[in-house]
């Protein structure tokens, strides 16, 4: 049976399939010594180091009409309240 190629002639990944998923082997097994020894070592589900900090997570009330407002603006809301703090932090700074 021949295997779908995974690109097409511009080299974009077509969507894989399970198939795909099943025919897959750890990278241990297929990658040279040399690049194994330079990869990150890491956990499954733990991750790297990060380019910006981090944000912290906190539990903060809010108002409801507040929270009703930046939900009513879609997906992204959140973020849109923490630009929201720093505007107003950079016009109340000392």
């Amino acid at each position: 049976m021949k295997r779908k190629q995974l690109t097409d002639k511009s080299g974009e990944v077509r969507e894989l399939t399970r198939e795909d998923l099943k025919r897959f082997q750890p990278a241990a097994e297929v990658l040279p010594q040399e690049l194994l020894a330079v990869l990150p070592k890491r956990k499954p589900g733990q991750r790297g180091a990060q380019r910006r900090p981090t944000k912290e997570q906190v539990t903060v009330r809010y108002s409801r009409d507040v929270l009703e407002y930046f939900r009513s603006t879609g997906p992204g809301w959140q973020t849109r309240i923490n630009s929201a703090l720093q505007e107003w932090i950079a016009q109340h700074v000392r």
